[in-house]
């Protein structure tokens, strides 16, 4: 006997209210914007940190023995050398472009006399170290995030951990110390090739002759005008480097990821170089009118 009646067995069984058989669970809330641009903020802030504790322990680096030079130098060809071919594209024809908008909007006004001392001094001062940087980043800058990232999911990073070597002087000191040396020189090359362009463009469509757009140039540019867009391709070069390593050491993922930090890598430079241009020029203009 279980001490249940006959009547209490013929019941049916009990079924819960509706409000209970038909509700749905609780969603979570949906984040608001003020959430979403606070974590965006936070990762970009969590960011600055990473490559700033990066460029501390790669700097102190360089005092440590051994010197990477043989890693060095192969950075040096990687990264200079074989870019020598997208520089000489790039900059002569932006040289043949910016020489017939010039002259589209110069020649309104009786001015065509004054393309070649524009067109140089644009060169010099903006166009032949910022869009050099911004081309050579992409390239150079992507392909130091693929090959670190590529290190970092196959466990080579933690390789060269393990053997108690130092992954900031084996990995980023030398492409750090090759990207600074290297663009001051690809920026003068892009110069060189710039103004070539600009004089086949004069010679050809305005009547102005290589020796009078030569002479004309050089009475309008100075050593300050050259030196001031060359100052500024040092820091560009640590930009892409630094950038290029800090996304490669924090790929994850196989090659999907190695794919998002390449593609981050490119935009990161992109903007890090245009907004560095605009301060290094507001602080080198001051220290011209000093």
């Amino acid at each position: 006997m279980t001490g249940t009646t006959r009547e209490e067995e013929d019941a049916p069984p009990s079924v819960p209210p509706p409000s209970s058989r038909f509700s749905l669970p609780s969603a979570a809330p949906e984040p608001s914007l003020l959430d979403f641009y606070r974590a965006r903020l936070g990762r970009f802030v969590g960011h600055l940190g990473d490559v700033a504790i990066l460029s501390w322990q790669a700097a102190r680096s360089i005092v440590r023995r051994p010197l990477e030079l043989r890693s060095t130098l192969h950075q040096l060809d990687s990264l200079g050398v074989k870019s020598m071919g997208i520089v000489a594209v790039t900059s002569l024809f932006i040289g043949m472009v910016m020489t017939i908008q010039f002259a589209f909007g110069l020649r309104r006004f009786g001015g065509v006399e004054y393309i070649p001392r524009v067109i140089i001094l644009s060169f010099c001062r903006e166009l032949a170290p910022t869009l050099t940087a911004v081309i050579v980043g992409g390239r150079i800058g992507s392909g130091m995030a693929a090959e670190v990232g590529a290190m970092n999911v196959t466990e080579q990073v933690d390789a060269i951990r393990a053997l108690g070597a130092d992954p900031a002087k084996k990995l980023v000191l030398p492409r750090v110390l090759a990207a600074v040396i290297v663009m001051p020189l690809l920026s003068v090359y892009a110069l060189a090739l710039g103004t070539l362009g600009a004089i086949i463009i004069c010679a050809a469509e305005y009547d102005i002759k290589p020796n009078l757009f030569i002479s004309s140039s050089l009475e309008a540019v100075r050593l300050g005008d050259f030196f001031a867009g060359l100052a500024k391709t040092p820091f560009f070069g640590f930009l892409i480097a630094i950038i290029g390593c800090h996304f490669g050491l924090r790929t994850t993922g196989g090659t999907e990821g190695v794919g998002l930090s390449t593609t981050r890598t490119v935009v990161a430079v992109s903007i890090a170089i245009l907004i560095a241009d605009f301060l290094l020029t507001k602080i080198l203009m001051l220290f011209q009118a000093a």
